[in-house]
């Protein structure tokens, strides 16, 4: 006998990557449990708000971040899941079946990273306190638990909210912030588009990062990672997740088994640590200047040469210096610091092996083939392959 084909509803933003990943999971259960269901969602639901009440549809899955569409489908009578963020009172859930990220644990994914790196002090940079960032509020509570459990002083700075407007102003405050806070530090921000700010305005103020400022955002928003020269280490959400979890929760409401006020949290998926905050605990002011050179220049083509040139002391005292700091010779870091940069390429863009090596400096193609079989045991191609395999693994 075959299923009804139902009629689902989607109230999510499909122009922010965090809903277009939960839509995706969503996708994924579908195809998973072979629903033949019809799917309708609109690009931006905030264009018609009122026709929910109206639909007469057999599910709905929303997103229940934003209180409007939360007061709207509180109380209706077709089967929904609310999907979004944890909160640390209970009683702040809806009554509703709930699929949330855990909150708490990105930013705990984020500040233990921070502080396995040796850090001393640590920041948050979040956003305004309204109804439509309660996520943002729950995750500056969990930083401010967190890190004040550990015996260190909590820094928050929320600043202003992202517009043309204020932006100057935003800037000017944010600057003043960063000036006044110790050094060095680690700062999380409450999500990628923030951390953006921060690397702009370090770079504005030649605060060195990650030597200064260690910095982690929150969704690994592939859309714009390279927008900054430093590459953003960042916590991936488990969205897709959130979505498989929802639809799979519908499916069991439209098939009769009661899901009263059945909640689900879901953890991050894990990190994704890039140059923002490959800090390490140095003392030496040439050395923390020449790993600063290095981490920005390497993919350039730089020698060791142009690297005594910038720092202005003798290539055997820096050298010395540097070996005694960091454990290896400079030229061991260039190459490394290119090959990391590789494999960041590699794994997370499909850009072309020739272009990927030549952003990273090397002479050919042939030559990042040679580095990689030496390195990793394997060519390019065949770890892209490997390590997308091991992250789909890890999300099932």
């Amino acid at each position: 006998m075959f299923e009804k084909r139902y009629r689902l509803n989607l109230v999510f933003n499909a122009n922010k990557v965090y809903d277009r990943q939960v839509i995706e999971g969503i996708g994924e259960y579908l195809h998973a449990a072979q629903c033949d269901w019809d799917v309708y969602f609109e690009d931006d639901f905030r264009c018609r708000l009122d026709a929910l009440k109206h639909w007469e549809g057999d599910g709905i899955i929303a997103d229940f971040d934003n209180p409007e569409v939360e007061d709207i489908l509180k109380d209706t009578d077709i089967p929904t899941v609310a999907v979004g963020g944890s909160y640390h009172h209970k009683e702040d859930y809806p009554r509703l079946p709930y699929v949330a990220t855990d909150n708490a644990a990105l930013v705990h994914c984020a500040y233990q990273h921070l502080k396995r790196k040796g850090l001393p002090a640590f920041a948050f940079y979040g956003v305004p306190s309204t109804i439509y960032s309660r996520w943002a509020s729950e995750r500056e509570h969990a930083f401010i638990e967190q890190v004040r459990s550990d015996g260190f002083e909590p820094h928050v700075h929320q600043g202003f909210c992202t517009s043309a407007e204020v932006w100057e102003t935003a800037q000017r405050e944010l600057e003043n912030w960063l000036k006044n806070l110790p050094k060095p530090i680690g700062i999380i921000a409450v999500t990628d588009s923030r951390a953006r700010h921060l690397l702009q305005v370090c770079d504005h103020l030649n605060i060195l990062v990650p030597e200064q400022v260690a910095i982690v955002g929150i969704d690994n928003e592939s859309m714009a990672r390279n927008l900054n020269r430093t590459a953003l280490s960042s916590v991936e959400q488990g969205s897709k997740q959130m979505g498989y979890e929802a639809a799979k929760m519908l499916h069991r409401m439209l098939q009769g088994y009661s899901t009263e006020n059945s909640l689900v949290v879901v953890d991050p998926t894990g990190i994704a640590e890039r140059q923002s905050s490959d800090y390490r605990a140095l003392h030496d002011p040439y050395v923390i200047q020449a790993m600063h050179f290095i981490r920005h220049n390497a993919c350039r083509g730089v020698k060791v040469a142009q690297v005594v040139d910038y720092i202005g002391i003798s290539r055997t005292n820096l050298e010395t210096r540097f070996i005694d700091e960091i454990g290896c010779s400079m030229h061991e870091q260039l190459h490394m610091t290119k090959f990391y940069r590789a494999c960041e390429l590699i794994t997370s863009t499909n850009l072309p092996f020739d272009e990927i090596a030549r952003t990273c400096g090397y002479p050919s193609v042939q030559y990042m083939y040679t580095v990689s079989r030496k390195n990793l045991g394997m060519t390019p191609g065949e770890y892209r392959v490997s390590s997308r395999l091991d992250k789909e693994n890890n999300q099932h």
